[in-house]
Formats: structure tokens, sequence, C-alpha cells
């Protein structure tokens, strides 16, 4: 691979504090979101991912004073996602010193909005954030879900991915629900299955519990490998995670 792999520590960010659950259930306090970018920052960290994961109004202004706090002592790309609705949106989140926005239910609930963001703003700020489940019920296997995962839609999710593609999206973040905090490695089937269709980088997301778990979300064709708890809880850190990659013959930044 020639471009080298990145890795993302995510924090879920609820009215201003860190918070992990299993399958996005049972949250409980994960931390000081500011607090832990500059500890993964140090640690090396490719880019930071903050996801509102209930992004009300009245979390909104939280969510940007915490953007900006961190934005003033970490010195990575911060993608911010949740509750993103309009290019106004991404412009205030830009001020507060995001470099990237995700997006999900507000874009799948009016697709427009892909395209109006990459025409002003370009798609290398836009993320479309993916939340997965494992359905017979579509094509490829993987349906879309929204509002955090609890939400099953009857989308295929990679007939939404490549549609977004084709909309202007920069980058996909996809994240298995069924794997969401299990810590029994990431879902390479589907990986593999946004590889085959994607021709914009994809971040693996859902299920990191190990350092051997990395590796083979590369192998099916991640750009990035991206995960929360296992952070958050100390269990390993960034330069453990680049450590066994570069001991799997993978190149990081």
């Amino acid at each position: 691979m020639g471009v080298a792999v990145r890795v993302i520590p995510c924090l879920d960010v609820a009215a201003g504090r860190v918070v992990k659950g299993v399958n996005f259930l049972n949250l409980r306090d994960a931390g000081d979101p500011i607090e832990l970018a500059r500890t993964y920052y140090e640690q090396g960290a490719d880019e930071i991912t903050f996801l509102d994961v209930k992004a009300t109004v009245d979390n909104r202004d939280t969510m940007y004073d915490v953007v900006r706090a961190t934005a003033e002592q970490v010195f990575i790309p911060l993608t911010v996602g949740g509750g993103v609705r309009s290019t106004e949106d991404v412009a205030k989140l830009q001020a507060h010193g995001a470099d990237k926005v995700g997006v999900n239910s507000a874009a799948i609930a009016r697709p427009e909005l892909i395209g109006e963001i990459a025409d002003r703003f370009g798609a290398q700020v836009l993320v479309l954030s993916l939340d997965v489940k494992r359905s017979a019920a579509v094509p490829s296997g993987f349906v879309v879900t929204t509002h955090g995962g609890r939400t099953e839609t009857t989308i295929d999710a990679l007939a939404w991915a490549s549609e977004a593609i084709e909309r202007g999206v920069g980058e996909l973040l996809v994240n298995s629900i069924d794997a969401d905090g299990m810590k029994t490695g990431f879902d390479l089937e589907l990986v593999t299955a946004m590889r085959e269709i994607s021709r914009v980088p994809v971040i693996a997301s859902g299920g990191a519990g190990a350092l051997e778990h990395f590796a083979p979300a590369i192998a099916a064709g991640a750009d990035a490998v991206l995960a929360a708890s296992v952070f958050h809880n100390g269990e390993l850190t960034v330069g453990d995670v680049k450590r066994a990659l570069a001991e799997a013959g993978v190149v990081t930044r």
C-alpha cells in the first residue's frame, strides 16, 4: 500500500463528556474530551474524530466549545459529526476549528446536502458516516441505520455509499453496529465490500479489541482504522497500534 495508514481515536461526546457503550447502548462516562484528545495527540494519533451522539440543539453549543478548545491544543485534523444538517453548520464547525465534518442521518433524509457541502467546501471536508448492520433484507447484506444505530432503514449500505461518493463525499467512515464495543475485531467482510465500491478512502470502525485486530482491517482494504474504548480504557495506546501495524508490514504516518 503506497499511502500511509492513519490511526484515529474516536470520541463519542454527549453533553460535553466522552461516553462509550456496547452496540451504541448503555452509554457510560469515559472522560473529558479535550484531555483525551490531547493524550491521543501526544501518543501519535493522526486525526481525532468527535461524534456528538446526542446532537440536540442544547448540546450543539457545548460541542462547539469542545472543538474550539481541542483545536487550540491538538495540531492534527479534527473531524466532527453528529447533527450536521446544513452548510451553515459546517461553516460554524470550521470556524471553531474542525477540519472535516461527518454527515449521516441528515444526508439520508436529504441526499442533496452532500452536494451542497462538497460544492461549498470541497470533497476533502466531507466524511460520510455509515452506521451499518447486517441484514438479509437488502442485496448486499448490509443495511444503513440512523440515529446512532437505533433506527434501521431499508437502505442498502453499499448502494448508499456509492451514491454518496457520486454526490461528492471525500471519505467513508464505516462503522459496524454489530461489532461496536464487542472487541472481537472489525467486520472484515464489510470493510472489503466497501473497498470494492469506493474510490475514496475507507475508515474501518467498530470492534477493535486487541492489537491483532488492526492489520487485518488494513488487509481487507481500510485506509485508516478507528477505535474508541480500547484507547479510553487505557488497554492500548495509539503507539501500540502503530507498532503492531509496522510489525505486520503496514506503513503508518
